[in-house]
């Protein structure tokens, strides 16, 4: 449900190692100027007790009182319990730290949190990335139509998320969605998150470039340097986002042969996609070599859509008749079967605080439907 009409609040953290954003939505927009402190992640009881004070300064700029509280945590996580587990960026978080059960306590409003994959998809599922798609087909005169979506964040870290028909799927160990945990696809004795992140991309230009990790650039100098705005080794920089979108593409086919869902892509590396998207689809629509035999990725095809020509023919599609065994009737059919692969269209802070405003009312009104509660 699109809750951007909707005048309830909800207060919202985005949790980092370094800090802590605090702010509040309403309709799906921030309605207060954020309220930044340290996230003190070596300090357990400093920790917590500024997120406390960091809610309640929130709440001092509200003319209501809030509906809840919904954010991002880095997990793991029991998140449906609000219990944060043993973090890596946050090492005082050791043992299982009951985060949401405190909050509720304090101030008295349900607590939702997810980690930023989950939300990140849930906002691009509800008003970004799906509902463009769909009325990027029905504008076109297709009749085909998608209903899931896989996410994937692409920064410090390797994140993903699932949001099939509507429903953010969790897991049943709040463990859904960890892509960053594949098997490398080219490089053995690793996971695919050290190729897909920051640190992924600064390796890699180190290698091609053959310069000390000392001496190489952040990704987005890098970025420049492949378009040539910038000095430095361009031919190491494309080779590096080539690297990229091969490795992002095999991680992808994996995914969408279990999920046949519509992906789209956020996080900081996204603002890179011109050099390394089309490069990431060719390798989900390649094959593998099996006893000398060429196997598909995948049963479907997957299609670019930042590129023009590959979304013209996603819309497409390819229409013909069939007939009716048994009858003189013909039914209309599309054989192509596809999905389509893109980059946010809400910006991945703004997807993540709409998913975390849109979740935390979607499970207040299930609870209030359950209940009876209808004037809620």
């Amino acid at each position: 449900m699109d809750y951007k009409n909707d005048s309830r609040i909800v207060l919202t953290l985005d949790a980092g190692g370094t800090n802590f954003v605090f702010s509040a939505v309403s309709g799906n927009r921030e309605i207060v100027d954020p309220v930044i402190h340290p996230s003190f992640g070596k300090d357990l009881n400093r920790s917590l007790s500024t997120i406390i004070e960091g809610f309640k300064q929130v709440q001092e700029k509200l003319d209501c009182k809030p509906s809840a509280i919904s954010f991002a945590f880095p997990g793991p996580a029991d998140y449906p319990s609000g219990i944060i587990g043993d973090l890596l960026n946050l090492p005082a978080f050791k043992g299982g730290v009951s985060i949401g059960p405190m909050l509720e306590e304090i101030f008295e409003i349900p607590v939702f949190i997810n980690n930023d994959g989950n939300l990140f998809v849930y906002g691009e599922a509800i008003s970004g990335f799906l509902p463009y798609v769909n009325k990027m087909l029905e504008k076109g005169g297709s009749r085909k139509r998608f209903k899931n979506l896989f996410g994937v964040t692409l920064g410090t870290g390797f994140g993903g998320g699932f949001v099939f028909d509507g429903k953010l799927l969790v897991g049943d160990n709040s463990c859904g969605g960890e892509i960053w945990l594949l098997k490398h696809g080219y490089e053995k004795n690793k996971n695919i998150e050290e190729s897909i992140s920051i640190r992924g991309v600064k390796n890699k230009y180190s290698e091609f470039a053959e310069i000390g990790l000392e001496k190489t650039p952040e990704p987005f100098e890098i970025f420049r340097i492949s378009l040539g705005e910038i000095e430095g080794n361009r031919d190491a920089a494309i080779k590096t986002f080539t690297y990229f979108g091969k490795v992002l593409g095999d991680a992808l086919s994996s995914v969408a042969t279990m999920f046949d869902s519509l992906i789209v892509i956020g996080g900081g590396l996204s603002g890179s996609s011109t050099l390394f998207l089309n490069k990431t689809v060719e390798e989900m629509n390649g094959s593998f070599n099996v006893d000398g035999e060429e196997i598909k990725k995948m049963e479907i095809r997957a299609f670019n859509l930042e590129d023009k020509n590959d979304r013209e023919m996603f819309i497409k599609g390819e229409r013909k008749m069939v007939d009716i065994p048994f009858s003189d009737k013909k039914v209309v059919y599309d054989p192509v079967q596809r999905i389509g692969i893109g980059v946010s269209r809400l910006g991945t802070s703004r997807a993540v605080s709409i998913g975390a405003y849109s979740f935390a009312l979607n499970e207040i009104d299930k609870k209030n439907d359950r209940e009876g509660n209808y004037g809620a």
